[in-house]
């Protein structure tokens, strides 16, 4: 499983002197598991389908109701970038309790509608926990499972997210009946249980001298070169997400007048190819090579996130909803695994490339997030053009993959 890239290297002593200590694999994977299920999948995630019925009640207009969704891709931003250093200060263990801990706080405060300033600040906040998780959950964790065991540990991880992307396409609508109010109390109920169901699982945290001594990736033209050209390729890939991200269950429930419900089933299958993508994808990476499926990801994603400015007939949707749901996570562990097949020596360049795609992943989306806010409020609600630079996005990713592939292989031969 192409999962395991994500690991430290397993002849740490400090991992190898704890992995006994900290019960059984399936236990920390748990914790992972509610981890990205509280910050992504409920806190981020759930307000997607929650966007027509904010509208509905008026608490907020059609463009302050998407300006908040990118308010929260900012803060994942944030998170992301601060996570690092939050963890060597505070410990990864207690930084992600406690990051549990704000995202439940951030539902509840979601149910009081003080303000858009209000609401927005702690739309943001829900972001920054969910930065911070995604970033540390599995280099916390994996440095105590043993090698064989990383790539199903990890995929379960990740898998956390297409969980909460499914659990809030359900059990939206069942509290929507409640109430808009009682809605969000059921999110931060539900994200408060799992952050105590987690507390004590995770594992103890791996010493981490190696972060004062911090490398940058290899200094060879060719690697370097396709290092860089892959964070290009992960950023344009974070813009092509957030069309289906932000307004996948809007563009049903109000672009096509289909209502709430229907929305909510197609972010249900959202959620269901987001559980199974980091799996598939590993699969497929173990069988071609990372550079080959990378390649492939994109091109079957150009075409996905594209079918529904060509067609809203219900099998493109489903197609479209189901493969685009599947990518979301799924291209994490194709970009982590390239990241080691360009770095194929040396754990800190390996985390250190690591932390310039992610950084690059965030600041991609949450630039296009408000981007493509204010380009659909500008153009009356045209979501059909979203989709297609979504589309067009990706095929860039697509096309600079390639071209440096082509520049790789010139450079070898020039060597030769």
């Amino acid at each position: 499983m192409s999962m395991s890239s994500t690991n430290i290297s397993h002849h740490h002593p400090t991992a190898t002197h704890h992995r006994n200590d900290d019960g059984p694999a399936w236990l920390s994977a748990a914790a992972g598991l509610c981890a990205s299920l509280v910050g992504l999948g409920l806190a981020r995630f759930a307000y997607t389908p929650l966007i027509p019925a904010l509208i509905a009640a008026k608490w907020f207009s059609p463009a302050e109701a998407v300006y908040l969704g990118a308010a929260n891709l900012a803060g994942y931003l944030v998170g992301a970038l601060i996570a690092r250093e939050l963890g060597t200060r505070a410990g990864s263990v207690r930084a992600l309790r406690w990051a549990m801990v704000l995202a439940s706080i951030c539902c509840f405060a979601c149910s009081m509608p003080v303000s858009f300033v209000w609401f927005s600040a702690w739309r943001f906040l829900a972001g920054v926990t969910g930065g911070v998780i995604m970033v540390l959950a599995a280099s916390t964790i994996l440095p105590h499972v043993a090698p064989g065991k990383r790539g199903i540990v990890g995929g379960v991880i990740f898998a956390g997210v297409g969980l909460g992307v499914a659990a809030s396409g359900t059990l939206v609508p069942l509290l929507l009946q409640q109430g808009l109010r009682q809605t969000w109390y059921g999110l931060g109920i539900l994200s408060a249980i799992l952050t105590l169901v987690s507390w004590k699982a995770w594992p103890a945290d791996v010493a981490t001298a190696e972060h004062a001594a911090e490398s940058h990736v290899p200094s060879r033209a060719p690697r370097l070169t396709a290092v860089r050209a892959l964070n290009a390729e992960y950023g344009l890939n974070a813009l092509a997400l957030v069309p289906h991200m932000v307004f996948l269950v809007d563009f049903v429930a109000r672009g096509l007048g289909q209502g709430i419900t229907a929305g909510s089933h197609y972010w249900v299958l959202y959620g269901i190819g987001a559980t199974l993508g980091p799996l598939l994808t590993g699969h497929l990476a173990d069988r071609a090579g990372f550079g080959p499926a990378l390649r492939l990801a994109f091109f079957v994603e150009a075409i996905a996130i594209l079918l529904p400015a060509l067609s809203s007939a219900p099998p493109a949707m489903i197609i479209s909803s189901v493969v685009v749901g599947g990518f979301t996570p799924g291209i994490v562990p194709l970009v982590l695994g390239r990241i080691h097949e360009l770095i194929p020596h040396g754990n800190a360049g390996q985390r250190a490339a690591w932390a310039h795609a992610t950084t690059m992943f965030a600041v991609f989306q949450a630039a296009s997030a408000y981007g493509l806010s204010y380009l659909f409020d500008r153009t009356g609600g045209n979501y059909a053009i979203l989709f297609v630079i979504g589309a067009s996005a990706v095929a860039g990713s697509l096309a600079i993959d390639l071209v440096t592939a082509l520049f790789g292989r010139e450079g070898k031969r020039s060597e030769a």
